[in-house]
């Protein structure tokens, strides 16, 4: 084949390659693909599911987008100050988030700063836990007559049920499951600490009023395996690291601008 033809072909085809790019054509101008694909994008990171009819909805959005902006054009909006000081600081936004995402993606924790963090988040809760029961009221008295009826022989759960003003524990007759002291407020955890098993306190007074409490039982305190919690560790530390990062470039800048501590 003549090399003068295939040249001539080549560029026949040229302008059916370029409006494949294209999504529409708006008063002459083209509007291209990459702007469907960019919303698209956008709709996936916020957890949208991607479809046929998003696609279509997101095409027609693209080119309304077009007409309007250009007529915005046409009437020299895009001259005014207001316009301008708007789309920098919109051109900030953009540049502020793409730093961050590409600082973040080139200094992710690696697998052994995320096993130190979780040696040290699990040390931390380290200790023993308790289970116990309560019961909460308002007046110091209504707590004597209880713990008097407790004394007596009446059954906790049943007496936690009935007067118990703490709904998240009422229900279940006062269960609290298992928890470390310094989970409470320290009149509440101290008392609790005290107990030894199966026994019942006096009377605690709390900000929330009067407690009665009863020790069920006690263990070591029980932490997930590593993998259970890899993810929430990584987020975590990401979000930390990418603090510091930001921290860091505030302290190297060079400004008279006194910044509120």
């Amino acid at each position: 084949m003549n090399k003068k033809f295939l040249i001539l072909a080549a560029l026949a085809a040229a302008p059916l390659w370029a409006s494949a790019q294209n999504v529409a054509t708006v008063n002459g101008k083209p509007v291209p693909k990459s702007r469907v694909d960019a919303l698209m994008q956008q709709a996936s990171r916020s957890g949208q599911p991607v479809t046929p009819d998003l696609e279509a909805r997101v095409r027609e959005e693209v080119v309304l987008r077009e007409i309007f902006a250009q007529e915005a054009e046409k009437r020299g909006i895009a001259a005014t100050p207001d316009y301008r000081s708007q789309m920098e600081l919109l051109r900030q936004t953009l540049l502020i988030r793409e730093l961050f995402a590409d600082w973040q993606r080139k200094n992710p924790p690696t697998d052994a700063e995320v096993k130190a963090e979780y040696e040290k988040i699990k040390a931390q809760v380290q200790g023993t836990e308790y289970r116990a029961r309560h019961i909460l009221v308002e007046k110091e008295d209504e707590a004597k007559a209880l713990a008097t009826q407790l004394k007596g022989g009446a059954n906790f759960e049943e007496l936690a049920k009935k007067n118990s003003k703490d709904p998240g524990s009422a229900q279940r007759g006062g269960d609290l499951d298992f928890a470390r002291p310094e989970s409470y407020v320290p009149e509440f955890g101290q008392a609790m600490a005290k107990l030894k098993k199966g026994e019942t306190s006096e009377p605690v007074r709390s900000q929330f009023g009067w407690h009665i409490i009863r020790l069920e039982d006690t263990r070591e305190a029980q932490f997930p395996p590593l993998e259970e919690v890899r993810d929430r560790i990584v987020q975590q530390m990401t979000q930390n690291k990418l603090q510091a990062y930001q921290q860091g470039l505030r302290d190297k800048a060079k400004t008279d601008f006194k910044f509120t501590p």
